[in-house]
């Protein structure tokens, strides 16, 4: 069953939220409430949920602060309930990645139906979940980054080699393939051609999916939080690294962490 914390500072809609619905046929189970975004943002790192839903007024912390400082951290499924007047605020909310977004007084035929698309979505999570603990290390590597064209190539070209050099050295920095244009004096177009025709990559597409990899390293390690592992290869945007590193693992950063344990 899924998991669900309920964040809402009047006890009515609260209750409602809790008692009114029927948790077991949508194969969900009330983990836990909270009155306020600072007990609920406790409650998200304590029960770690799969779905959050919750008001966006609320004493102390707001929901949107709430999701602000715990969507960088875990993985979930939020929906949004509020009144009609908060809608232009809570548009601020589609930023964390909120699936749904229901107004007061709550139509609960309306929430079944939000539910049930998010446990479809989770159940598609778990599916990429298994698959990627089915790849073993090798195959995973070579999927993202491989590079046996080059390996084959006869007469490498040293501006290739240079370039492959750059990307190992600076991937953790803001580089792009006019930074080399500008050192080697050569123009893009023939650079970019020359490394395609070397590596079977573009020079950007090579660079993400080497970022990728030592991502894949730090997360193995379990040191850092995944918003740092992308500050740490060289993304200065969490949300473009979960698109980038689900186009070439299949699933999501918080989803390949979870497959590892």
């Amino acid at each position: 069953m899924y998991k669900i914390l309920v964040v809402e500072d009047e006890d009515i809609i609260r209750k409602g939220l809790v008692y009114m619905v029927d948790w077991t046929k949508l194969n969900c189970i009330v983990a836990g409430e909270a009155r306020d975004g600072i007990e609920g943002l406790k409650k998200i790192r304590e029960l770690k949920p799969d779905i959050v839903i919750t008001d966006i007024r609320m004493p102390f912390m707001d929901g949107i602060q709430m999701l602000e400082k715990s969507r960088s951290e875990l993985d979930y499924e939020t929906i949004i309930v509020s009144g009609y007047s908060e809608f232009e605020y809570a548009k601020k909310a589609i930023t964390f990645g909120v699936t749904d977004y229901l107004l007061k007084p709550i139509d609960f035929e309306e929430l079944n139906d939000a539910i049930n698309k998010i446990t479809r979505k989770l159940g598609d999570k778990k599916k990429a979940k298994a698959k990627i603990q089915s790849q073993n290390e090798i195959n995973l590597y070579e999927k993202v980054l491989n590079i046996k064209h080059y390996n084959s190539v006869g007469n490498k070209s040293k501006h290739v080699e240079q370039m492959i050099d750059y990307i190992e050295n600076n991937y953790n920095n803001k580089i792009s393939l006019n930074d080399l244009c500008d050192e080697m004096e050569l123009s893009s177009v023939y650079l970019n051609n020359l490394f395609k025709h070397e590596t079977n990559y573009t020079f950007n597409d090579f660079l993400n999916r080497y970022r990728i990899l030592i991502s894949i390293q730090l997360l193995k390690d379990g040191k850092l939080m995944i918003y740092e592992i992308a500050e740490n290869v060289g993304f200065q945007d969490y949300k473009y690294f979960s698109i980038v590193f689900k186009k070439y693992i299949g699933a999501s950063p918080t989803v390949f962490l979870e497959s590892l344990s």
